[in-house]
């Protein structure tokens, strides 16, 4: 088990990754979530990540509050990924060790987050499901 101590993102990354552009409407978001079964993408501009969009932010756009009019479900649909992601949000970088990445999972309550290099770009994503796999594999060796 101590061997997950020395485990690293780049080791246990998802390095093809799925993303949206900004301008992709939620509707068209909303058959990538049924169709990929992903809970979070994360939003590029050219080899620019601007943000991440989850199941979460496109129902935090249907929150009423008694201070906004409940918007037409076809109005809140056209309406893009740039109008509902998280602008700033939680990635690591390949060199990060997985342990840290679990501390931040379960701090942040997340799924997954992006994996960016020193320049700022996407070379992956971690999930919960990568540390899962990494800590089973490091509790059988």
């Amino acid at each position: 088990m101590y061997s997950f101590l020395d485990e690293t993102v780049a080791d246990n990354m998802t390095r093809t990754v799925k993303t949206v552009a900004p301008t992709t409407t939620l509707r068209e978001l909303h058959r990538l979530f049924s169709a990929d079964d992903f809970n979070c993408y994360p939003v590029i501009d050219g080899d620019r990540l601007l943000g991440v969009i989850s199941k979460f932010d496109v129902l935090n756009c249907f929150v009423f509050t008694p201070s906004s009019m409940i918007p037409r479900y076809d109005d809140l649909m056209d309406r893009t990924v740039a109008d509902a992601m998280t602008r700033e949000f939680v990635s690591v970088d390949p060199d990060t060790r997985l342990q840290r990445v679990l501390q931040l999972m379960v701090n942040h309550r997340i799924r997954s987050m992006p994996v960016v290099d020193a320049g700022g770009h996407l070379v992956g994503i971690i999930a919960r499901e990568d540390v899962m796999r990494a800590l089973d594999r490091c509790a059988t060796t």
